[in-house]
């Protein structure tokens, strides 16, 4: 199974959903960089699930606990090694999975691959519960962007079919970022972010759940990072994103309402700004030429599916007898996965753009 990032930056995650422990190791960090673990768990507490009935009721801490490559609270050039302690599962919920297809999951894609001997176990290590040390990485990569002066923030764009206020794509700031980051629901209208909260709650009572699609943005990239033709950012970035479980859909910039345009209308005219810097009066290329940085705020969205694990009874196949059968599934779900997702985005941009600048020996 190659769980892995290969890059300039690379890192391994491990472990199972109900297995002792999950966790990660990453390699090629800068040395001698201040990582303040306090920052790393806060970060880490918004992918975690809430007390408000639109998340799942498992609770885990998600304490990282660093092993190895952090000493006096400096990565010290060596392999950084994570581990995150499972404490609260309930494995008897999924008996009945160890021979009958959820659909909309990876049990049978993953029967077949790994010839039945795959961890199905609240979905082994196809879980969203490895999107946990995915937020480990993304806030160490945080904090070394952040100090010079890179900043990532994302939000719910949409929840079925209500939307969001986006991002000004031109020029969203620093405090636009960090205005939503802080939010328990992370929209930029709290009215519409009552709304989506509201809907969920209606999924969650009548058995059903949610999709939605979150957008991200990454400020102040130097203009010049990134390769054609398959090292270019939209290629790292969207590598990472669809390591995300549930994660369907990527676009950048103006994505594919590019279909419904002329030239002259996707096209952002190039100018020079009053501090001498080259800026577009647009930004349908989302920040990115040829998969290279032009210097304007990087941004895309990406489509989250509906959390497959419904109580709604199913039908499905049973791998035993190789008959069709039913399935009601049991357990503890998220009705909709988009807002803990949010810091999982944010954290696969993080990566992607400082794997790409240590890769180029931009001074960091």
């Amino acid at each position: 199974m190659s769980s892995m990032f290969k890059n300039n930056i690379s890192f391994s995650i491990f472990g199972e959903s109900h297995g002792k422990a999950i966790g990660v190791v990453i390699d090629n960090l800068p040395s001698g960089e201040y990582i303040d673990m306090d920052k790393v768990s806060e970060f880490m507490r918004r992918r975690a699930p809430k007390k408000d009935g639109t998340t799942t009721p498992r609770s885990e801490k998600d304490i990282p606990d660093v092993v190895s490559g952090l000493l006096n609270e400096r990565t010290t050039g060596t392999p950084l090694t994570a581990i995150i302690q499972n404490t609260d599962t309930k494995s008897k919920d999924y008996a009945n999975v160890s021979k009958l297809a959820r659909p909309g999951h990876a049990d049978y894609t993953g029967n077949i691959r790994y010839k039945g001997y795959n961890d199905v176990r609240g979905g082994g290590h196809f879980s969203g519960r490895l999107t946990a040390p995915l937020c480990f990485v993304g806030a160490i990569c945080s904090q070394i962007l952040e100090r010079r002066g890179i900043y990532t923030g994302g939000h719910i764009l949409q929840i079925h079919n209500i939307k969001d206020i986006p991002f000004d794509s031109v020029s969203v700031t620093r405090d636009d970022i960090l205005g939503v980051r802080n939010k328990d629901f992370p929209t930029i209208s709290d009215e519409k972010g009552q709304m989506m909260f509201n809907d969920i709650l209606k999924a969650r009572k009548g058995l059903e759940s949610l999709g939605g699609i979150i957008e991200c943005v990454c400020i102040n990239v130097p203009a010049g990072i990134g390769s054609p033709m398959f090292d270019g950012l939209e290629n790292t970035i969207s590598q990472l994103m669809f390591g995300i479980p549930a994660v369907k859909g990527i676009e950048f910039g103006a994505g594919f309402n590019v279909a419904n345009m002329t030239g002259s209308q996707n096209n952002d005219n190039f100018y020079i700004d009053d501090c001498h810097r080259v800026r577009t009066k647009t930004n349908n290329h989302g920040g990115i030429l040829g998969g290279i940085s032009s210097g304007m705020p990087i941004i895309c969205r990406v489509a989250v599916k509906p959390t497959p694990s419904i109580a709604q009874e199913q039908e499905t196949i049973d791998y035993s007898t190789m008959e069709n059968d039913t399935i009601q599934i049991k357990g503890r779900h998220d009705p909709c996965i988009v807002p803990r997702a949010v810091p999982c985005v944010e954290s696969a941009m993080n990566i992607a753009i400082l794997s790409h600048m240590v890769g180029q020996s931009t001074p960091l």
